[in-house]
Formats: structure tokens, C-alpha cells, sequence
């Protein structure tokens, strides 16, 4: 458990979980919106087993990250220059693998865009490469202003046990896992975490254009019933140089 100070100054909260002898790779998480790295604590052992480093953190706003009071801290610019600096944190001299959930898979996207010699591999889950389409892209900010308008009323309590509950811990929310999840994320503070809705989440621009270009291993999953996500799935899948597609059966958003 750490901080690191990110390209603004702002500490970001991470992880770095070490297994016995050199890691064979690094796996750096991101995590989806509204969520914290709790989200990923079922990932650290089998891989750490496994012999790879995981690391954990939190986007800016959200768990134990800063939450900066000016809206022109929270840009995806920032976003990628947080990531950045965890994985030169954790991995200083080797790429790493950028994996990431829902907003967590974009934001890889786009530290791959920045920095293709830090990434060695990707893993998409139930995620997407952005929106080209004015009005689909209209949409999802829209969505996501009602997210934040949820949180500024109702608080995360209600968001977690309510209808949105299963797009932050799962379609079974009684897993220990899920528990500890609920808890981390109803933890946090609402307004960065809506802060981070408005100004990032909800403008953040498409990367559909650069797929072509991030030529390493590529990781696609998506749940069977994530339906926001199916269509995603494919269209990453059939546009990465080296994707495999993976669809887990019966499964939602929050698959892991």
C-alpha cells in the first residue's frame, strides 16, 4: 500500500503485490467507474501464485486516491498520467499489462495510444474503445450524468443496493468478494467520484481509429449478458492485431 505523485502532484493510491523471485510480468488493474481496487482483490492471488506482480490502484476521485477540488484536474490526459506513473512505480525498466474493466479497459486503451513501449499486453474486460458517433456518444454522457446526479442525492449506499448494483459489484452481491467491494466503493466520497463522471467518463474520446496500431497480445472478454458490451467486444476483437475473444457464459458486467 502506497502513493505515488502523479504528473499534477495529486497522490495516487496503489498496490504492488510481489510474488517469490523476478516477476514473470506485471499486471497493473484499472479499475471501472464508481468502483475501487477492492474491485480486483480476487485477481492478486492466483497471479502472485502464478508468479506475476499485480499491482491495484484507484483512479483520482475515487477510494484512496486525491480527489482534486478544480474540475481541470479530472481530463483524460490526467487519467493516463496517473497510470503512467504507477506503472513506472511498480514496472521502472519493463513494459507491463494493462488491464482494465468497463472505464478501466479505455483508460488502458489510451495509455497504449500515449505509451506503446510500456504496455506488452492488454486486457479488455466488458469494455469499449469509445464512442465516434455524436449522438451514441451524447448518450453516454448523458447516462453518466444521471449516475452522478444518483450518487449527489440518493449516495453510494443506494447505488450499490439498488438497480445499478450489479455494474459495480456483480450479479451476486453475496460473494465475500462482492461484500468487500460494496464496502470500499460506499466508502468513498461522492463528490470526486461525480466529478470524475462529468469531466472524464462522460467526455472521454474514442480510440476505435488506433486499435490497428497496439500490436501486442489482446485479451477481449465480455459477459454474455453484458449487452452495452457484446457489440464492443467485437469490433475491439476484430480490429486488434493479435485479439482473442473470450465470452463468459451466463456472466454480467462485473465478470471477474
Amino acid at each position: 500500500m502506497a502513493e505515488v505523485a502523479s504528473a499534477d502532484g495529486a497522490p495516487i493510491y496503489y498496490e504492488h503485490h510481489l510474488p517469490e523471485g523476478e516477476p514473470r510480468t506485471t499486471v497493473v488493474f484499472s479499475c471501472a467507474y464508481c468502483t475501487t481496487h477492492e474491485n480486483w482483490r480476487g485477481q492478486v492471488s492466483p497471479l502472485v501464485a502464478a508468479g506475476h506482480a499485480v499491482v491495484l490502484w484507484d483512479l483520482r476521485g475515487h477510494g484512496r486516491s486525491a480527489s482534486p477540488d478544480d474540475a481541470s484536474a479530472f481530463s483524460m490526459d490526467r487519467v493516463v498520467e496517473d497510470l503512467a506513473a504507477v506503472a513506472t512505480v511498480t514496472s521502472p525498466t519493463r513494459p507491463v499489462v494493462a488491464a482494465g474493466l468497463s472505464f478501466g479497459g479505455l483508460a488502458s486503451l489510451h495509455f497504449t495510444e500515449r505509451h506503446p513501449e510500456r504496455v506488452e499486453a492488454l486486457v479488455l474486460i466488458g469494455t469499449g474503445p469509445g464512442f465516434k458517433n455524436p449522438e451514441a456518444a451524447a448518450g453516454w454522457a448523458a447516462q453518466v450524468e444521471r449516475t452522478a446526479r444518483f450518487l449527489e442525492t440518493r449516495g453510494f449506499e443506494d447505488f450499490v443496493n439498488g438497480r445499478a448494483g450489479t455494474t459495480c459489484i456483480g450479479k451476486r452481491p453475496e460473494l465475500p468478494a462482492a461484500r468487500a467491494a460494496a464496502a470500499a466503493i460506499i466508502a468513498q466520497a461522492v463528490p470526486g467520484v461525480a466529478r470524475f463522471g462529468r469531466e472524464v467518463s462522460g467526455k472521454a474520446p474514442p480510440v476505435i481509429d488506433a486499435l490497428g496500431g497496439m500490436d501486442v497480445p489482446a485479451l477481449v472478454v465480455v459477459g454474455e449478458e453484458d449487452k452495452p458490451f457484446r457489440r464492443a467486444a467485437e469490433v475491439m476483437a476484430a480490429k486488434l492485431p493479435q485479439a482473442r475473444h473470450v465470452v463468459i457464459p451466463e456472466a454480467g458486467h462485473i465478470l471477474n
